[in-house]
């Protein structure tokens, strides 16, 4: 690995949810960096007071504009939503400045890792809950076996109480969850990378004798496919969610064709469907080839939940998504990461996410033993 990366400040695009809270955790965890938060709204007199998250005004898409905050720092997390990505990381990477994102758009990802061929600094997408630790947590588990047959990876961020029809509030980006509905994802099926339609490949399932479904959502994987690729049989990911979920949205997506007219789809359901900060993370992993001549499995099974930060509540996705990008602009400042070019989530060893000083967000994946 490249030797200890110097960081002295980090810029966050976008004071939403999810940037708000890489930036008190940031500022918790590792308070000898300078943290900007940068949104195109100005913010508010408590946040502007914050000693140690500097605010500033910027409107990211303005070129000029983005380009001068980035070249002021050593590193950005850009929290904007998916479309931001490639603007964004092509941005940072003509100014040498080191980039982390949250994008589950697989475009976005392959335009990233295009322009890191020849990038000073590190461009690494994907660094939240699904794509990114998810991606560690599936590497480490391949990783297990003499041959692998077979690897299944679920993630769910669910409402604890959803009380509607479509069993389900948003937790995150409606945009995102858009995006993930609405595109294909990848897969591995008998050894051929394959492309898979989202809302199929419908399963139901009990954890802790609670009832569950999962289907095809697009982006979780991340590279993780051209990672495994003639290594596994079959390699899927699938959304979790309370059953009865995915029949009410494939009625909104294909038998009322919201899915043609996305713009629309977001309005009813920003219009119909709550947000709430009441909420799991769950992630599921089973795994199954050969160890030492025996047909083995191993399973892992892990919730999060919410929890203060900085004397604010967070939620589990707040938590579980801040915490992956905060663990590896970690790992990139201890040495254990490439200090430039394009970086996968799967080259992050897991037990070293784990040890980081956010790593306890994911303490139910420490200590795992073989099923």
């Amino acid at each position: 690995m490249a030797k200890t990366t110097q960081l002295d400040s980090v810029l966050i695009l976008g004071a939403g949810k999810i940037g708000t809270t890489v930036a008190d955790m940031l500022a918790q965890y590792h308070p000898r960096l300078r943290v900007t938060l940068a949104d195109q709204s100005p913010p508010s007199a408590d946040a502007a007071a914050d000693r140690q998250v500097r605010r500033i005004v910027l409107d990211a898409s303005r070129a000029d504009d983005l380009c001068d905050a980035l070249s002021a720092h050593d590193a950005a997390i850009n929290c904007l939503p998916f479309f931001m990505a490639q603007p964004v990381a092509a941005m940072a990477a003509t100014c040498g400045t080191h980039y982390f994102d949250l994008t589950e758009d697989v475009a976005a990802t392959h335009a990233i890792r295009q322009m890191a061929a020849n990038a000073s600094a590190v461009l690494m997408p994907q660094c939240g809950l699904a794509p990114g630790v998810i991606g560690m947590l599936g590497w480490d588990l391949a990783s297990r076996f003499d041959t692998l047959y077979d690897l299944r990876l679920r993630v769910g961020a669910l409402t604890r109480h959803a009380t509607n029809s479509l069993r389900y509030n948003f937790t995150w980006s409606i945009d995102g969850v858009i995006n993930e509905y609405c595109n294909p994802g990848d897969a591995i099926v008998n050894g051929e990378r394959v492309k898979v339609q989202p809302l199929e490949g419908h399963e139901t399932f009990t954890l802790d004798a609670e009832a569950f479904e999962a289907f095809n959502t697009a982006g979780g994987l991340g590279t993780l496919c051209e990672s495994l690729q003639g290594r596994v049989r079959n390699l899927d990911y699938k959304s979790i969610r309370y059953p009865g979920h995915r029949e009410a949205m494939n009625f909104l997506l294909h038998d009322l064709r919201l899915v043609e007219r996305r713009d629309l789809l977001r309005q009813v359901l920003e219009h119909a469907v709550p947000h709430s900060r009441d909420d799991v993370v769950i992630l599921f992993a089973a795994a199954s080839g050969l160890r030492q001549g025996r047909f083995e499995q191993e399973t892992c099974l892990a919730r999060i939940y919410g929890a203060p930060l900085r004397d604010k509540a967070r939620t589990a996705i707040e938590l579980s998504t801040a915490a992956g990008v905060v663990g590896v602009l970690e790992l990139l400042m201890q040495g254990k990461l490439p200090a430039q070019g394009f970086v996968r989530q799967e080259q992050v060893a897991l037990q070293d996410f784990l040890g980081t000083r956010v790593g306890h967000h994911y303490a139910q994946l420490v200590g795992r033993t073989p099923a």
